[in-house]
């Protein structure tokens, strides 16, 4: 073996779903939600959760070692930092809704990537004909679940693009598929003179509603109910699309931004949010993942560079496209009309 070169990079990575499913089976029995309320014991611990004892103190110390429970000298387990913040559930902060999913769905469809790669068709309930968006506006609770996850994951993209735009110059702001409203919300929070929207599905209107009335802000940030295969986009100084491009394929992209073109006022500007791969296609794992999760997902989705978009962006209209950092693994395409 070449001196200096090992293999520890490949096995971590090879044995990396281990470390993923201990920690959506942990969000699964609720393990950070029992522990909010205070340390326990090895016993107590696992009897709360209903656990078998034979590897239970496995399981509290393989969170330990991730960092995500914390263990003192008593042997008492307590949340640690990060999963405190992220991963209870009357949190503000709470992603748990995500890795719900990911146990209950991706884990399992991303075992027939093989499958997917060597076909070219998706492994999700998209191949039997089937939508997640549509069973997830069937079930209200499920659906609620699934908007608050994305709220966790989109804050810090959202606190992110509230200092990145000048927003100062802009009037009034629409987040395209905005989910809970996490977008809007923030951006209203950080900016007084904003008058801030979202644009989904009519069942996504109740659960916006609640959060932003949560937030204090229901007279700034109004819901707009829509379909954007079918209906224009809600007129605004600013339109944000977050995460919405990679779920489709090219001629759906480029008719989502020239429908946004269309409804942007000269001097407009839009802003596309995506995990952004470098336009060397060598160094944005997450991206490029992110990508394969789209194959695994949807019928032709994908994602895509910044100069892709940019390119898609020129071609829509749009002049001086450029990519910003965001947070994260997340970065955004701005443009102006």
């Amino acid at each position: 073996m070449e001196q200096g070169v090992t293999y520890d990079r490949i096995m971590q990575t090879a044995i990396g779903f281990w470390a993923s499913k201990t920690l959506m089976s942990a969000v699964e029995f609720g393990v950070f939600d029992v522990l909010a309320a205070g340390p326990l014991d090895t016993i107590t611990l696992r009897l709360r959760l209903g656990l078998h004892e034979r590897s239970a103190r496995d399981f509290f110390d393989a969170l330990v070692a991730q960092g995500l429970l914390m263990r003192d000298n008593a042997d008492l387990y307590s949340n640690g930092p990060e999963a405190a913040r992220f991963l209870v559930r009357d949190q503000p902060g709470y992603i748990g809704g995500i890795i719900e999913m990911f146990n209950a769905r991706l884990y399992g469809f991303w075992g027939s990537l093989t499958e997917a790669l060597r076909t070219g068709e998706p492994q999700s309930e998209a191949k039997t004909g089937g939508d997640l968006f549509d069973a997830l506006n069937h079930e209200p609770a499920r659906l609620e679940g699934f908007l608050r996850g994305m709220t966790g994951i989109t804050t810090p993209v959202a606190d992110a693009l509230s200092r990145v735009f000048p927003w100062d110059k802009a009037k009034s702001v629409v987040d395209i598929g905005t989910a809970q409203g996490c977008v809007p919300v923030r951006l209203a929070r950080a900016h007084p003179h904003l008058i801030a929207g979202g644009f989904d599905l009519p069942a996504v209107g109740p659960v916006f509603s609640r959060y932003v009335a949560e937030h204090g802000l229901s007279e700034r940030v109004r819901f707009s109910p829509g379909d954007f295969f079918k209906d224009d986009l809600p007129a605004a100084d600013v339109l944000v699309m977050g995460m919405i491009l990679h779920d489709w394929d090219l001629p759906v992209k480029r008719m989502l931004l020239e429908k946004a073109y269309a409804a942007l006022p000269v001097g407009g500007s839009l802003i596309v949010c995506e995990m952004i791969i470098d336009d060397e296609r060598r160094a944005h794992l997450p991206g490029l993942l992110m990508s394969l999760n789209m194959l695994i997902e949807t019928r032709g989705g994908f994602d895509f560079t910044g100069a892709d978009c940019a390119g898609w962006m020129t071609d829509a209209g749009f002049s001086s496209p450029r990519v910003v950092s965001l947070a994260g693994p997340y970065s955004a395409v701005i443009a102006k009309k």
